[in-house]
């Protein structure tokens, strides 16, 4: 009613605030100052101490997951599995990372120093960026908080976490579980709609991490410029899927419309349209209407009814799917599999189109949905041409037994990250930075990576009992000339 308006909700000691309609400014930046008066002390803490506060995190999600799949179930009917895998399984596996690497990681980094520093010592110090701030998206809302989240924390710095508005289910667990570990002037989780983010952005982080769209991006690039806080930027993007002739082509149809469909679509670095060389198209859709009828059901009732394909964000999503659905068919696509929709489930099925050109409105802007528009290609350069026409990918999948094809790929095209002969699971591997480029994004994270993002790397040269500058300064007398004269001749 009326008199919620201007309502905080505020705890401040039990590691949350929580927005309905206006916020009180004086409140938030009272909440900002405690966590920048924090930083330094939360900067000096051992790796000792912050691996003790990520085993309490781990334990905290394994006692607590049954919660979590329910309240993602309850945002867009995701099967707890799906969850297991998706969400629960990836954030464990950074915990696990930065457990067991925290402490050399944050150990200051020998570096060697050229001759003419003769009697010096350089070292790179890995220290934290200070207070940071975490805006999250809808699509995978636990993974996707928590993996930037357990990177600031392992850095050592004072946390603000924004998730979702959309999945309010999702974000009351998270408010739940940040709020019985940390206390509000370490980290802080606030939640509430857009407003309560461009509210937020008005502070003086040290850094601001954003997943999302890129219209988004570049709204909080601009914002982080008035402060000149860096930024890292997981984007998004039309992440293509090659099949050439050489692929082995049942193993790339299994994999692609796993990838394509975990999720009912909505996954940044999902397979957003297919090129396949045309040889193959023949037998590809055949084996893509068996492999579909056998995960998700026969019919689109039962695909429909199946409790393993999880429903659209939101009613206004599938609304814009359906609608660039209809204006692709009008141009000429031809629907192989799907094109069902239910808007008031939110329930649009695994749709597969061909007859698509790069022209096709699908092919104008992201899916972010269950929909495989499929191109074919007579030459493998043609493929590379639509690729390289459009922006720079968050992610890019090859299928082939070509050794030639693949490396014609990797130095024809760029892209956040590439698998080769399989989809998605570089996010898998610690070891790897994920991340995108250009429009996908910039800046990257995962294990060390991210430890790396939220630090800043100093540099910090010390001075020996020798010292060889001295016999550079001023007066320039002829011996100090013809020293310089020599140095000049050895070092370059």
């Amino acid at each position: 009613g009326g008199e919620e308006k201007n309502y905080l909700y505020k705890q401040r000691h039990s590691g949350y605030l929580c927005f309905k309609w206006d916020v009180d400014m004086n409140d938030l930046k009272n909440s900002f100052s405690d966590l920048q008066a924090n930083r330094w002390k939360t900067a000096q803490t051992s790796p000792g101490e912050r691996i003790l506060k990520l085993k309490k995190l781990k334990e905290a999600i394994l006692s607590q997951s049954k919660e979590l799949q329910d309240a993602i179930f309850q945002d867009y009917k995701k099967h707890p599995s799906e969850t297991d895998i998706t969400e629960i399984f990836p954030t464990l596996q950074e915990i696990n990372d930065a457990i067991r690497h925290l402490s050399q990681w944050m150990k200051p980094k020998k570096v060697s120093s050229p001759w003419v520093l003769c009697g010096y010592k350089s070292e790179i110090r890995y220290e934290p960026k200070g207070v940071v701030l975490i805006l999250s998206p809808w699509n995978y809302p636990f993974q996707l908080l928590m993996a930037p989240f357990i990177a600031a924390l392992a850095a050592g710095n004072t946390i603000v976490l924004k998730p979702s508005s959309k999945v309010p289910h999702t974000s009351r667990y998270l408010k739940k579980l940040i709020s019985e570990l940390f206390p509000p002037n370490e980290v802080l989780l606030l939640e509430g709609d857009a407003s309560v983010a461009d509210r937020l952005l008005e502070f003086p982080f040290d850094h601001i991490f954003f997943t999302g769209s890129p219209p988004i991006g570049k709204k909080i690039m601009a914002s982080a410029a008035k402060h000149l806080a860096s930024v890292t930027l997981e984007l998004g993007g039309k992440s293509p899927v090659i099949i050439d002739e050489s692929a082995a082509l049942e193993k790339a149809a299994e994999r692609i419309l796993w990838g394509k469909f975990i999720n009912a679509g909505q996954t940044c670095v999902a397979p957003d349209y297919l090129l396949i060389h045309q040889s193959l198209i023949g037998k590809f859709i055949p084996l893509a209407k068996k492999i579909l009828e056998t995960r998700y059901g026969a019919s689109e009732k039962a695909k429909q009814e199946t409790p393993d394909f999880c429903r659209l964000i939101s009613q206004p999503h599938l609304a814009g799917l359906a609608k660039v659905l209809e204006l692709s068919i009008a141009s000429g696509a031809k629907v192989e599999v799907g094109g069902t929709s239910d808007q008031e489930n939110r329930f649009l099925s695994p749709t597969l189109l061909t007859n698509i050109t790069p022209d096709s409105p699908i092919m104008k802007e992201e899916i972010f949905g269950p929909i495989l528009p499929i191109l074919t290609f007579s030459h493998l350069d043609e493929a590379i041409q639509i690729i390289q026409k459009k922006e720079k990918p968050l992610a890019l999948y090859f299928f082939s037994k070509n050794r030639e094809n693949m490396e014609k790929i990797l130095k024809n095209t760029t892209s956040g990250g590439t698998c080769i002969n399989t989809l998605i699971l570089h996010l898998a591997n610690s070891e790897l930075p994920f991340g995108g480029v250009g429009f996908s994004g910039m800046g990257n994270y995962h294990g060390f990576f991210g430890f790396r993002t939220f630090s800043h790397e100093r540099a910090v040269l010390r001075q020996g009992p020798i010292d060889t500058l001295r016999f550079f300064y001023p007066p320039y007398t002829s011996w100090v000339r013809k020293l310089i004269r020599f140095a000049l001749k050895m070092f370059t």
